[in-house]
């Protein structure tokens, strides 16, 4: 078995990425900017933790990040 050696090769990481793009373009004609930067700094805040998770060495620490995200 491969052990993962970044975090953008989690699959979790990948999918949540593709949800931020998403969520940028859907929200991209919204015209109340404050409920469209809090949706959007949401689902950034999704790939954040993982990466941060991954980057702190643990499997708990990863564990907890990934419950958080």
């Amino acid at each position: 078995m491969a052990t993962i050696e970044k975090f953008e090769d989690l699959i979790c990481w990948q999918k949540a990425r593709a949800l931020a793009n998403g969520v940028y373009k859907a929200m991209k004609p919204c015209n109340d900017y404050g409920f469209r930067d809090q949706i959007q700094r949401a689902a950034v805040s999704v790939v954040s933790n993982i990466a941060e998770g991954f980057e702190r060495g643990t499997k708990q620490e990863l564990i907890n990040y990934l419950y958080i995200a």
